[in-house]
C-alpha cells in the first residue's frame, strides 16, 4: 500500500480539494483507493455524505479518524487491500501534519501563488523537518490564468529547497463547484481543463510513489 499526505500549515491552499481529486482518480484508474480525513472539521467526511446522495459511480471510501488513531487506520487499510492510501490534514495543526508526514511515502503540499501562502513556506519546511524530511513536492494551486505569478512561487518554493511539481493547477471553477454535489474535477466537468488537471497530477503522482 502506497500512502500520500496532503499537508499544509494554514486553511485554504487546497488540501481537501487536492485529495478528493486524486481520490477518484485513483478509483477511475481501479485502484482500491481510501481517503483518511484526519480534520476535525471533517470536510472530506462531509464530501463523501454528498457524493453517496448523488449517486456518484466511482466508489472511494472516506474514513473520518483521530490522528492517534492513525497508524491502525492503516494497518486495517492494508489488510484489507488497500492500494492507495490519501491523507488530508487540517491546517494549523501539527501533530497531524507530522503525524501523516512520517506515515507517507509521498506528501504533497499545495500553495497558491500569493504571499498568505508564501509566508508559510518556513513553517511548512520546519514540520516535514521534525518529520523526518520525507520525500515532498510542493503543489502551486489555484494560479491565475494570466500574469506570471505561478513562476514567480515556483522559484521562491525552489529557493527554500521545495521540489515543485511539473503540474499546475490554475483557479478553475470545477475545483470549486465539485464538491458541492460530492463530485472531483472528472465527474462534474468531464473534459475540462480542471479534469486535465487533477489526472496529470494523479499520474505524476503515480510515478513518483513506483520509482
Amino acid at each position: 500500500m502506497k500512502i500520500v499526505a496532503i499537508v499544509g500549515q494554514k486553511g485554504g491552499p487546497g488540501k481537501t480539494t487536492m485529495a478528493e481529486n486524486l481520490a477518484v482518480e485513483a478509483a477511475a484508474a481501479g485502484q482500491h483507493v481510501v481517503l483518511v480525513d484526519l480534520d476535525p472539521q471533517a470536510s472530506a467526511a462531509q464530501w463523501a455524505d454528498r457524493r453517496e446522495a448523488s449517486a456518484a459511480e466511482l466508489h472511494v471510501e472516506v474514513q473520518s479518524a483521530h490522528v492517534a488513531r492513525l497508524a491502525q487506520v492503516l494497518q486495517v487499510a492494508q489488510r484489507a487491500g488497500v492500494q492507495l492510501a490519501i491523507l488530508d490534514t487540517p491546517g494549523r495543526a501539527a501533530d497531524a501534519a507530522i503525524a501523516a508526514a512520517r506515515a507517507a511515502d509521498l506528501v504533497l503540499c499545495p500553495f497558491r501563488p500569493s504571499i498568505v501562502d508564501l509566508e508559510t513556506v518556513g513553517a511548512v519546511r520546519d514540520l516535514l523537518t521534525t518529520a523526518g524530511n520525507p520525500r515532498t513536492l510542493a503543489v502551486i494551486n489555484a494560479a491565475p490564468s494570466r500574469g506570471g505569478r505561478h513562476t514567480e512561487a515556483e522559484q521562491a518554493l525552489t529557493e527554500q529547497g521545495f521540489e515543485v511539481a511539473p503540474v499546475v493547477w490554475g483557479q478553475r471553477n470545477a475545483f470549486g463547484d465539485a464538491p458541492n454535489a460530492g463530485l472531483a474535477a472528472r465527474e462534474f466537468e468531464p473534459g475540462g481543463k480542471a479534469a486535465a488537471e487533477a489526472l496529470e497530477l494523479y499520474r505524476f503522482t503515480t510515478k513518483l510513489l513506483n520509482q
